[in-house]
């Protein structure tokens, strides 16, 4: 179990849950339900033996943390896979209904890869999901939704120059088509964040000037070049809610691409069912739409 804080949330949540399912107990002192359910989830860490790792965080504490996910009411508990949030539940839940949860998320304790059926094949990985998009792009080239998800997964895997020759086609679409737009902010980032002085010292400038705007979209450049997709729309945030407009909407641009790179790849739903809703994507959402409307 882990203490999860500001300085800590990306390396023990949004990274850790890259390789496996991470558990967040969001929680305060004063909360009754908060002292029954907690102990439930540390008991049930131990007992699915490294299949999910469970992080706390103290909504006390931790507020831009509970602010982030949107908390209204605790005891919330969120379970995140591959960096987003993928479902979760509020209060304190029995035992046997909190086990259900996990089974629907945590891989069984026995499944092992060569278990697999022989119909069942295993994810692609990375190298693999490109080369296969890359095949389908080669027998059709006009697929624009299919090209922006190839070259957003070439900037996943850090092959940038790969990534603008793929883009191309694309850069017609900036004013149409979300996805090129998003993809074509984060490739700006990641080029300005190369040349943009050290955190540091940009750190140092926002201290002696909280308006100091320059400072602020550069430290989120940096984070979206570095995918850590929050820490970018906080500083945007600041910037934003004193000054909407600044940088000819450079900061609004910016924080609606990151929500748009943050969402997963469009995926059919069995009829009449929704489609899975990030929360942090929404409440990040919510709170750009109420500085919009204020």
């Amino acid at each position: 179990m882990i203490d999860a804080n500001l300085a800590n949330f990306e390396t023990e949540v949004v990274e850790a849950s890259r390789s496996l399912p991470v558990l967040v107990d969001l929680w305060a002192p004063w909360c009754g339900p908060c002292r029954t359910l907690g102990p439930i989830l540390e008991k049930l860490e131990t007992a699915y033996e490294g299949r999910f790792k469970l992080v706390k965080i103290n909504t006390e504490d931790e507020q831009d943390l509970a602010a982030a996910f949107g908390v209204r009411s605790i005891p919330m508990v969120v379970l995140l896979k591959d960096g987003q949030p993928v479902d979760g539940f509020v209060g304190a839940l029995p035992e046997g209904q909190i086990r259900q949860f996990l089974d629907r998320h945590v891989p069984p304790a026995a499944e092992q890869p060569e278990d697999l059926p022989e119909e069942q094949e295993p994810p692609l990985d990375a190298d693999a999901a490109l080369e296969q998009m890359q095949q389908a792009l080669a027998t059709n080239p006009a697929d624009d939704a299919l090209r922006g998800q190839y070259v957003k997964l070439l900037l996943q895997g850090g092959r940038l120059d790969d990534a603008r020759r793929a883009f191309e086609p694309l850069a017609g679409r900036l004013a149409i088509d979300s996805l090129a737009s998003a993809l074509k902010e984060w490739m700006d980032a990641i080029d300005a964040a190369a040349q943009a002085p050290a955190d540091e010292a940009l750190r140092a400038r926002i201290a002696a000037d909280r308006r100091d705007f320059a400072a602020r979209f550069a430290l989120a450049q940096r984070a979206m070049a570095q995918r850590q997709w929050t820490a970018a729309m906080d500083e945007l945030l600041e910037i934003l809610m004193r000054d909407k407009a600044w940088g000819d909407q450079a900061a609004r641009k910016a924080y609606v691409a990151v929500l748009e790179l943050m969402a997963p790849p469009p995926q059919k739903t069995a009829d009449g069912q929704p489609p899975v809703v990030d929360p942090t994507v929404e409440s990040y959402r919510r709170r750009l739409s109420m500085i919009v409307l204020s």
